[in-house]
């Protein structure tokens, strides 16, 4: 009997697992628009060409989207008398870009597919996955569970609850990890993400001049960048190569070099779990490339809406 019971319960189980996902797979639109992906393609490497920090932004994008009520394209929503959206949210006001590369991609794939069928939480999942691959290479490139649905509402005060700011301790980090469903390994690949692109003066100057544990040197050569006061929109890369998808931003932890205090959280010489992550990327691009992307398509499936749930938008800037 009781083993008839525990049969049931994993029958169970696996059942709404399938049913969660149902909807996402990474063939989702072969059939409905099979050259809706390349065209993304397409137009993220045009638009890294135009302006090379880009592919960053989109990535940013992508993850700010998830973290926020899951990845259903809400931080794209502009606001409306019914409700103030994402992009004013202290974390995303005047820092979170690449909106038109977005308008541009929507454009481009609906024309191809004669219809809008591409939903704009898909758009940004692809758009961030292309933007590493481009960056970073074949070892980065992995496949996207498609299939999302676009939200028809966004919150400011989620989102400003909800992002991980720079000033985050290693433990406030890890609890806002881990209530996204994601864990210690997940934290500090997905962090390798900096790896590419520049971070706001406004964003380290408390680092730089008040943490201890930072390189002086490190510290000293950023304070031209970043006087006590004025210049906050002067821009710092996030490691020595912000636009080549590697392992130095690994490295540069090791050396007490991490340019955001919520960086270095990360390595402190301690031997934690986080630490021997740190040591490990820093020594295996494969590792990284390896646990980075597991962490991607797992951030990525974070809270989806599929089925009849949301809808694909005409215009990622507003609902239908």
């Amino acid at each position: 009997m009781a083993s008839h019971l525990q049969l049931l319960l994993v029958l169970a189980m696996v059942t709404l697992m399938v049913q969660t996902n149902a909807n996402l797979s990474p063939h989702f639109y072969e059939k409905v628009c099979p050259q809706a992906l390349p065209i993304i393609r397409s137009v993220v490497q045009r638009a890294i060409i135009r302006e090379r920090r880009i592919g960053a932004s989109l990535l940013r994008l992508h993850f700010h989207d998830c973290f926020v009520n899951g990845c259903d394209g809400s931080i794209l929503l502009d606001d409306t008398r019914n409700f103030t959206g994402e992009k004013t949210a202290f974390p995303n006001v005047n820092s979170v870009r690449g909106f038109s590369v977005v308008d541009e991609i929507k454009a481009a794939v609906d024309k191809a597919c004669k219809r809008p069928v591409v939903s704009c939480a898909d758009i940004l999942a692809i758009a961030a996955r292309d933007s590493v691959a481009i960056y970073g290479g074949p070892h980065f490139w992995y496949q996207v569970l498609l299939g999302r649905r676009d939200a028809r509402t966004a919150s400011r005060a989620a989102a400003n609850s909800n992002l991980p700011p720079p000033t985050f301790s290693f433990s406030q980090l890890l609890s806002n990890f881990q209530s996204h469903g994601l864990n210690v390994r997940d934290l500090v690949a997905l962090s390798g993400g900096h790896t590419i692109g520049f971070s706001k003066c406004s964003s380290f100057r408390n680092r730089i001049y008040n943490d201890t544990n930072i390189d002086p040197r490190f510290a000293a050569s950023l304070r031209r960048t970043c006087p006590r006061s004025g210049g906050n929109n002067n821009l710092q890369p996030l490691d020595a190569t912000p636009a080549r998808v590697d392992t130095t931003y690994y490295t540069d932890l090791l050396h007490k070099k991490g340019l955001l205090h919520s960086d270095q959280e990360l390595f402190k010489g301690h031997g934690s779990e986080s630490d021997k992550l740190v040591q490990l990327y820093s020594r295996s691009p494969l590792a990284f490339a390896r646990d980075f992307k597991a962490s991607m398509i797992k951030m990525g499936n974070m809270k989806p809406l599929t089925g009849r749930n949301g809808e694909i938008r005409c215009n990622c800037r507003r609902v239908n």
